[in-house]
């Protein structure tokens, strides 16, 4: 199966060690996953968000590291774990 491009919009909540993420919303294109993260960030409850992509072969399960595309108000410090 070729690689397919994903595209995620994910919020932040306030947790007891820092911002903790909420559900994450898959997204059409780049610009429609950074246009929901930045109504995510202000959407009350939450305290940020990131979009990003990420590239990947969904039958083997093999997946690229996401790559940032925006971040809006208070995300972790360390998004590796996406």
């Amino acid at each position: 199966m070729a690689d397919v491009t994903y595209y995620v919009s994910l919020p932040f909540g306030a947790g007891d060690d820092g911002p903790e993420p909420r559900e994450a919303v898959e997204c059409t294109s780049a610009s429609a996953a950074i246009r929901s993260a930045e109504r995510m960030a202000r959407t009350e409850g939450n305290i940020g968000a990131v979009a990003f992509s990420r590239i990947g072969d969904p039958g083997s399960g093999d997946f690229a590291d996401a790559v940032i595309l925006k971040a809006f108000g208070e995300v972790p410090g360390d998004l590796s774990a996406l």
